[in-house]
């Protein structure tokens, strides 16, 4: 035996407990090292995902007023005014995965979903009301990235704002028609949808008509499915095999599809489960675009987390009232006074 193993109370080598302690010390500081570098690339990736558009700079302030917060007596780190969200589902992203399940390319952008997704004072309640596509409106002049504007047309396709103008176009179109400021816009593409979906392990719904529509490659009997993303999308996108082949019956199934998500969401275990909720973040940031309020992930981390007691059976899912447009079958507009009382009701 060594002088610098010299024996214990015990009779063991103590010479030898230092080494193992520092091994298990240096292994220790390692693997924390190891996971802040793999938190903090995950962090960085899921940021860098978020785009962006500056839509308050570009609209300035000829815009309607923002709602008047009044002060909770209960002091919260969370946001828990009202809000009032525009949110866009679009096929205007190019590359493979949206050409794959039929999303357009940059030069022929389409918004074919538009909710305005209003959240109640406190965010335990929402009401979410679809715009459809098909409604005739007035478009305002938009300020466009050159420093021109678009001309403004009347009696235009609600959808035509975001082609010739993009989401700036999209947000000054819906407060001309509904005097309400949007807060925030988001935007989820075609395969951020899908992947947002299959990332939850798939939605259940429940159809009440048989879906036959070769257009959208849906085709389901009536009754309960457990759908994944491909088909998910497929419904959202589904309206010449259900009903009159209209926006209105998509519109439908679009809002059944909010509710299943939400109701998936609730009941994913995100909080318990971190590699799901990296997936499912991964999911929702790689396909979105947001105004540069929410354009971090701590943003919407934030924004998230103020919606912590918001469930499916709290949304209240309801679309803007239209009649059929007087110059044109094909065409709606906005079904007054009714539209416009409701919309009052979200300011």
């Amino acid at each position: 035996m060594t002088r610098h193993e010299e024996q214990g109370d015990a009779g063991r080598p103590v010479g030898r407990r230092p080494r193992a302690l520092k091994a298990a010390g240096l292994a220790l500081a390692g693997a924390l090292v190891l996971g802040a570098a793999a938190a903090g690339w995950a962090y960085w990736h899921l940021d860098r995902n978020i785009s962006s558009v500056d839509i308050n700079s570009a609209l300035g302030d000829d815009r309607p007023p923002r709602a008047v917060v009044t002060p909770s007596a209960n002091a919260s780190p969370l946001p828990t005014g009202s809000l009032n969200i525009l949110v866009l589902g679009s096929d205007s992203r190019s590359g493979d995965a949206n050409q794959e399940l039929g999303g357009g390319d940059s030069d022929g952008a389409r918004s074919d979903t538009a909710m305005v997704v209003h959240l109640d004072a406190g965010r335990t309640r929402a009401t979410v009301v679809s715009i459809p596509r098909d409604t005739l409106v007035t478009r305002p002049s938009c300020p466009l990235p050159s420093g021109a504007g678009t001309a403004p047309a009347y009696g235009a396709m609600f959808n035509s704002a975001y082609a010739v103008g993009g989401p700036v176009c999209a947000v000054k179109t819906v407060e001309t028609l509904t005097g309400v400021r949007m807060d925030h816009y988001l935007e989820i593409d075609f395969s951020g949808f899908a992947r947002l979906v299959d990332a939850l392990g798939g939605v259940d719904v429940t159809t009440g008509e048989d879906i036959d529509d070769d257009q959208s490659h849906l085709h389901l009997r009536a009754g309960r499915h457990h759908l994944d993303g491909k088909q998910a999308l497929a419904l959202a996108r589904t309206r010449h095999g259900i009903g009159d082949g209209s926006d209105l019956g998509r519109i439908g199934l679009q809002q059944m599809l909010v509710k299943a998500l939400l109701a998936r969401l609730s009941g994913a275990g995100l909080l318990t489960d971190p590699a799901k909720l990296y997936e499912v973040a991964d999911a929702v940031t790689a396909g979105l675009t947001t105004d540069t309020g929410l354009d971090s992930l701590n943003e919407l981390v934030s924004l998230g987390r103020s919606l912590r007691e918001l469930t499916a059976d709290r949304v209240r899912t309801v679309t803007m009232p239209v009649v059929t447009a007087p110059a044109d079958p094909n065409r709606v507009v906005a079904d007054e006074p009714a539209a416009g009382e409701l919309w009052a009701s979200l300011r």
